[in-house]
């Protein structure tokens, strides 16, 4: 995808995408010159950015890890999935349970179309084009209600999307809202967003600076909501604790059930994204 003289019909290689910067910051090759120019002015002013999409998508696998083997959820809906690059959601749980279904959603047609041709010869997944922030796009989706069974535990998995939203501040709520109220019972849902500590700590001044960055970009828009407010998007679902002996709450990526113990001090890019996973009664 990065020769922009032969991009697929439909594609804009001088306009940035989100899902095509993230990959690039993954190190991943569906990328343009748009896209990469996006990434290096975030990282001017935030050199150590490329850590927080790292650490968003080790906590992606973490929980379906967790989801597919201590919770033994079959059945995830990731929601603005972005490209599919290494250790989707389907590579991580179906390593678990082969028999798991997954279905990933995005509103870029192109990115859709390019999971549904990587993912042809998976016939438990399935990739649809449809939008997050009009839920009725992915509840109502013929695919998405007859490849997973509605009468048994879902994951829905809002990673990294719901900041991006451009329009009422309020409108991820309500959008969140719909999913948990049609979820079953025993479902989970995963959220990871951009924080803003409003605390007065050090982290504050950093993340005004990387939010002038996106919000002057191609990228602009993005939304960062204090711990709180993230909180909300939960609604009724029941927090988990993020690590042995600890409250339910929302915490840094980084500190949600690690692999082992933190060696070092977490930098700025690595506390930028928070999240929690919660269980709906």
């Amino acid at each position: 995808m990065s020769d922009e003289l032969n991009a697929p019909p439909g594609v804009d290689p001088t306009r940035a995408s989100v899902a095509r910067v993230y990959d690039y910051l993954l190190g991943g090759k569906d990328h343009y010159e748009a896209d990469r120019k996006v990434a290096e002015s975030i990282m001017v002013t935030m050199p150590e950015i490329a850590d927080a999409t790292r650490e968003n998508r080790a906590f992606l696998i973490r929980v379906c890890r967790f989801l597919a083997t201590n919770a033994g959820i079959t059945q995830f809906l990731d929601c603005g999935s972005g490209l599919p690059t290494a250790e989707n959601v389907h590579q991580v749980v179906q390593r678990i349970n082969p028999e798991s279904k997954v279905v990933y959603t995005d509103y870029d047609p192109i990115v859709a179309a390019n999971g549904r041709a990587l993912l042809e010869d998976n016939d438990r997944t399935r990739y649809v084009e449809a939008d997050i922030f009009e839920p009725e796009s992915i509840l109502d989706n013929e695919t998405v209600r007859t490849h997973l069974n509605w009468d048994q535990p879902i994951a829905v998995l809002f990673v990294a999307t719901l900041h991006h939203h451009k329009g009422d501040r309020g409108r991820p709520a309500e959008v969140t809202a719909e999913f948990v109220k049609r979820l079953p019972s025993g479902s989970y849902v995963v959220i990871s967003h951009l924080v803003d500590p409003s605390d007065g700590s050090g982290d504050d001044q950093a993340i005004a600076e990387l939010q002038e960055v996106l919000r002057s970009g191609s990228l602009k828009g993005v939304i960062a909501r204090t711990k709180a407010e993230i909180r909300e998007l939960f609604h009724e679902a029941e927090l988990i604790s993020p690590g042995p002996d600890r409250t339910p709450e929302i915490v840094p990526l980084i500190d949600w059930w690690p692999d082992g113990p933190l060696l070092r001090p977490p930098n700025i890019a690595q506390r930028i994204m928070v999240g929690g996973v919660a269980r709906k009664p």
